[in-house]
């Protein structure tokens, strides 16, 4: 199965109470299709006593399965907590976006999408250049009182 096929059959399932294991997942889920694969990620903290971090991903065989628990079960109540049922998004490179330690500007997916030719660069200075600037002092010297103008 493709990575796109796999992301499209994944489901994201968030506000997850601590009693809720693998297995309270796949019997929640399993109405709308085949469930291939059941992950429910551990707390960044290894002495942390909580089971899980509050949100698992379930896998479906098709990707309709998946659209079908989406459409079903968002909003609805496993041990008493609503839960939140969306489309899975693909994981965030570690190199990428506002959280690495890499500059913003060096980054690849940055460059690609601000990136400007030269001959953008020059018809835009150009414009600036030949364009009428008032500076704040000019605007300024046609004030002789302070307040509205008289009529």
């Amino acid at each position: 199965m493709s990575d796109t096929t796999r992301l499209k059959s994944t489901v994201y399932v968030g506000g997850l109470d601590q009693g809720v294991t693998a297995h309270t997942l796949a019997e929640a889920f399993v109405p709308f299709g085949e469930v291939v694969d059941i992950s429910l990620p551990k707390p960044d903290q290894p002495n942390s006593k909580e089971a899980h971090r509050g949100f698992g991903y379930v896998e479906f065989d098709l990707p309709q399965d998946a659209k079908e628990a989406i459409d079903n079960m968002d909003g609805s109540e496993i041990y008493g907590r609503t839960i939140k049922v969306a489309p899975a998004k693909p994981q965030k490179d570690a190199n990428e976006g506002l959280g690495s330690k890499t500059a913003i500007w060096e980054q690849e997916g940055y460059l690609a999408k601000h990136a400007v030719d030269e001959e953008d660069r020059q018809a835009t200075e150009e414009a600036q250049a030949g364009s009428t600037n008032i500076t704040s002092v000019q605007g300024l010297t046609q004030l002789d009182v302070a307040g509205p103008r008289p009529e």
